[in-house]
């Protein structure tokens, strides 16, 4: 199993309200307009999925398993390459908390020395992003 984590990122917003509003994936209608138009190709979501074609195919995520306020758990239910997602969130005051994202997939030497340094790179932006939005 390899592991890709995000630096740890500190939003200034509660910890409920941070998992309240990223554990309704519903909610990316709220900052879609945030999302450069290239990169949210074939973007669909409900409350507990969402679907993005990426340059490897389509990813569809489903959220597997939530604990209030401090964890949200995905899986793939498509994608070229399985993986599971987490978004891991700890209070630092009342009005901030932190943020980190990890991915777990199981792949062999070759997808590895394919994949690592462009997941690696998506997951940082995508824990940048998540840190920019006004909870």
């Amino acid at each position: 199993m390899t592991t890709f984590e995000s630096p740890i990122k500190v939003i200034a917003a509660p910890q409920e309200r941070v998992y309240a509003m990223l554990s309704d994936l519903s909610n990316i209608e709220k900052v879609r307009d945030r999302i450069p138009e290239d990169k949210a190709k074939g973007l669909s979501f409900d409350a507990d999925s969402m679907s993005i074609d990426s340059p490897a195919g389509a990813i569809t995520l489903r959220i597997v398993n939530r604990e209030a306020p401090k964890m949200i758990k995905f899986e793939t239910a498509q994608s070229p390459l399985p993986f599971n997602f987490w978004i891991q969130l700890l209070p630092v005051t009342t009005e901030s908390c932190k943020m980190k994202l990890t991915i777990k997939a199981e792949l062999n030497p070759f997808i590895k020395g394919m994949v690592s340094k462009p997941l690696q790179e998506a997951l940082d932006k995508i824990a940048e992003a998540i840190a920019g939005i006004p909870f």
